[in-house]
């Protein structure tokens, strides 16, 4: 690769020379955590967990991020493609559910040559794309074949609130591309998640709406209340929880519409338990548990 075009940043760096892109790393692979992950969507988790893959770094850059200190690239430990291909296969005989790939798309490449030598060694669980939907439609392309299900946000319909919260104005118009190759690949194995933000709903009814009227009941919705307040976060308004209130009402609108193949979060939903320990996480003592 003389430069990088996987995301639409089109940075085009040279990250086989150990440059960073615009996602904060180079084209070694980083890992933060590899486990089974209990805070998925039901299907997703099922009984014994989802193997979730936090890759390090990150195209898009929310400020409100959770998973800010691997999304900067605070935390990871490189791995090769065949340790990759070992995390997988360890995952799977530690009986998860499925191979959960996390904000992958910088990785993509030898993510696709791990998984294609892991298959070939026994690997039969499904695989999970969990992405930003801020991919190129070329890069999901590459997938075709290799993901099961496909696990997008479909965060924002506004330029505004994408170009202030992500830096990316054009937000909507390339993650909606995106998710239609998705749908394309994976038909109704297709899971779109939307986190209503405090002040967006509004905007968290145009997702819902635009999605409804596209994919009708052929695809899952899931509607998330989990907004945390995160202390790097610059914007005031993105300081507090999202109300009781606010949520009900997207999800009222949900229901207004017709949507019935939806995941809602009852509760108190905002709570340190989605986020998980990636200060801790070691290869090799994970290879030998």
């Amino acid at each position: 690769m003389d430069y990088c075009n996987l995301c639409p940043r089109n940075c085009r760096v040279n990250r086989e020379l150990k440059n960073k892109g615009v996602c904060g790393e180079t084209d070694d692979i980083r890992v933060a955590r590899a486990s089974l992950h209990m805070w998925e969507e039901p299907p997703i988790t099922g009984k014994n967990g989802s193997g979730t893959v936090f890759f390090s770094g990150c195209p898009l850059h929310c400020c409100f991020c959770q998973n800010g200190n691997i999304s900067d690239g605070t935390n990871g430990q490189v791995v090769t493609t065949d340790e990759l291909c070992s995390i997988f296969l360890h995952l799977q005989e530690k009986g998860a559910e499925n191979i959960n790939l996390v904000t992958p798309t910088h990785f993509v490449p030898k993510i696709r040559a791990a998984l294609i030598k892991a298959k070939q060694e026994g690997l039969t669980i499904p695989v999970v794309y969990n992405t930003s939907a801020y991919e190129s439609v070329n890069t999901v392309k590459y997938l075709n074949g290799l993901v099961d299900v496909y696990l997008p946000d479909l965060k924002y319909k506004s330029p505004k609130l994408s170009k202030k919260y992500s830096n990316a104005p054009d937000y909507f118009e390339t993650a909606t591309k995106a998710i239609a190759e998705m749908y394309r690949q994976v038909g109704q194995n297709l899971i779109v998640r939307h986190l209503v933000l405090p002040g967006c709903t509004e905007d968290s009814k145009e997702v819902i709406k635009y999605l409804w009227d596209t994919y009708g009941d052929g695809i899952t919705f899931s509607i998330m209340s989990q907004y945390t307040p995160m202390p790097c976060c610059p914007y005031p308004e993105l300081q507090r929880k999202l109300t009781a209130e606010e949520y009900n009402e997207v999800v009222d609108y949900a229901a207004e519409l017709g949507i019935i193949k939806a995941f809602i979060q009852e509760g108190e939903a905002a709570d340190e338990s989605f986020i998980p320990d990636f200060e801790n996480w070691d290869l090799e003592t994970f290879l030998r548990s």
